[in-house]
């Protein structure tokens, strides 16, 4: 049985300067001053939204049922050792940051470069706030693992999408290749620890 696939929105989620450093490839000490810019000019009404739904996990031929779908990888089921249940979400950090990397691919790629680090830092951010909040409600919580991970395919990405209807929730869409748009979105699978 599972719960009602729900959802939650994150307002001004804690950003990792060094997050961002690294999605950047910059290996200087302290955020330059065109990546504090570009923080600054960052609209007022960014949010971070989360869908999401319980699901058992249960064994089966090819390995795990993990309740919406089922798979063989080997990775997943070392994450989720000891884990009856697991969280499935999907988070975004929305369509603003395509658009600002968009603009700025044609009139500053070095600012559309450091709004591209920041998405990807803001959405880790969003991520980072869930399972935060999943560990304060149930106790304990193992590393989250995405499609792509280890030898997880990534084509569970239409199993995700068809338990959690995204698109609906969130704004957010899969297409034939898998890539999800808006880019700064992630989907995983998170276990929950079971309580001794």
């Amino acid at each position: 049985m599972t719960n009602a696939v729900c959802t939650r929105i994150y307002r001004d989620p804690q950003l990792n300067v060094r997050e961002i450093m690294r999605c950047a490839g910059y290996r200087g000490e302290t955020l330059p001053e065109p990546a504090k810019a570009c923080l600054t000019a960052l609209p007022d009404d960014l949010l971070g939204r989360v869908v999401f739904a319980i699901y058992p996990i249960g064994a089966a031929e090819e390995g795990l049922d993990l309740g919406f779908a089922k798979t063989a990888s080997a990775d997943l089921r070392k994450n989720l050792a000891g884990c009856e249940r697991a969280v499935l979400f999907c988070a975004t950090a929305g369509i603003a940051f395509d658009r600002l990397i968009k603009k700025y691919e044609r009139i500053s790629p070095a600012r559309a470069l450091w709004y591209q680090s920041i998405g990807a830092a803001y959405v880790e951010a969003v991520c980072d706030a869930f399972c935060s909040d999943l560990q304060k409600e149930y106790g304990g919580v193992r590393p989250r693992f995405s499609p792509g991970y280890g030898d997880l395919p990534l084509d569970m990405q239409k199993a995700i999408f068809a338990a959690l209807s995204p698109e609906k929730h969130i704004g957010v869409t899969l297409n034939d290749n898998l890539f999800m748009t808006p880019t700064k979105s992630v989907t995983a699978i998170v276990g929950l620890i079971n309580d001794e």
